[in-house]
């Protein structure tokens, strides 16, 4: 596992960055199974949906969870220059320079751990300079917070 870059003022937070190692199965069927890549230090919020219900009343109750942030490092290539899709990333164990996880699931599989974060959208931004200074992200909880990691 790769060191961190030490956080700062505009990337307080550390995470960790999880890539399936992939398997497939005599009938076809693809298992993955997570390994930590490496922390990073990021920033995440709230997505501003104050007001909204987190949890949608249905026939399966769903909660929904989706945060904006910013990473000083491209979460798609893993630290030994490996080239992922952001569907084959996971983020979780948000977490402050401290220790403290800040999203952790309070039932389920995975009561009183952290929430696994899947990846929706990425995009680099470019300063004026045109040199990227960091890599804009939206995460959204995983439905299936049962994956071991």
């Amino acid at each position: 596992m790769a060191a961190c870059e030490s956080t700062d003022f505009i990337f307080p937070l550390l995470a960790d960055i999880y890539y399936p190692l992939t398997e497939q199965g005599a009938y076809g069927n693809v298992k993955k199974t997570w390994v930590l890549d490496r922390s990073i230090c990021c920033n995440f919020n709230a997505s501003g949906n104050t007001g909204g219900e987190d949890v949608k009343p249905n026939v399966n109750i769903t909660k929904e969870m989706i945060l904006i942030g910013r990473t000083k490092t491209d979460v798609r290539i893993s630290s030994l220059d490996d080239r992922n899709a952001i569907t084959n990333v996971i983020i979780t164990n948000i977490r402050t320079s401290d220790g403290v996880h800040i999203y952790k699931e309070t039932a389920g599989p995975r009561s009183g751990k952290s929430t696994i974060f899947e990846v929706a959208a990425y995009d680099p931004f470019v300063g004026p300079f045109g040199r990227i200074e960091h890599y804009a992200l939206v995460v959204r909880r995983s439905e299936n917070q049962g994956v071991d990691v």
